[in-house]
């Protein structure tokens, strides 16, 4: 796996000493916890994005969910549409900071088979996306 790198903050950044906030894409679409999985399929396929970041009701992320999963969940036995994103989360998703090397975040993400991170300042709230590239 590679990480794509959308925007360079710094264009003389050692490969060594880079950080996720040298390649973190803008946070992108962001929703509530309590919307239900149809209304966030919706959401996604209007903002055509293949992830949302959610967020609670203080405005926190707490993970980010992708279309893939929401695909799953809604096409299983136990689905009902009062199902919410926070049910789908637990307390909170992973998340990284801008600060994390890149070493570090690929190794996490590597290890939880992530294709995308949500990267949050020191409050919780939402700065960016780290990607894998395609």
């Amino acid at each position: 796996m590679t990480l794509v790198q959308m925007q360079s903050r710094s264009a003389n950044a050692n490969p060594v000493h880079r950080t996720v906030n040298d390649a973190m894409e803008a946070a992108g679409p962001q929703v509530c916890d309590d919307m239900t999985v149809e209304v966030a399929l919706a959401v996604m396929a209007s903002a055509r994005a293949g992830h949302l970041l959610v967020c609670d009701e203080d405005g926190l992320c707490t993970g980010l969910i992708t279309r893939a999963r929401l695909a799953t969940v809604r096409d299983s036995a136990a689905y009902t549409d009062r199902v919410r994103l926070r049910d789908l989360l637990g307390d909170h998703g992973p998340v990284t900071s801008p600060l994390t090397t890149m070493a570090e975040a690929e190794h996490a993400m590597r290890y939880r088979r992530l294709d995308a991170l949500p990267v949050v300042d020191e409050q919780g709230s939402a700065l960016g996306v780290l990607a894998l590239a395609r």
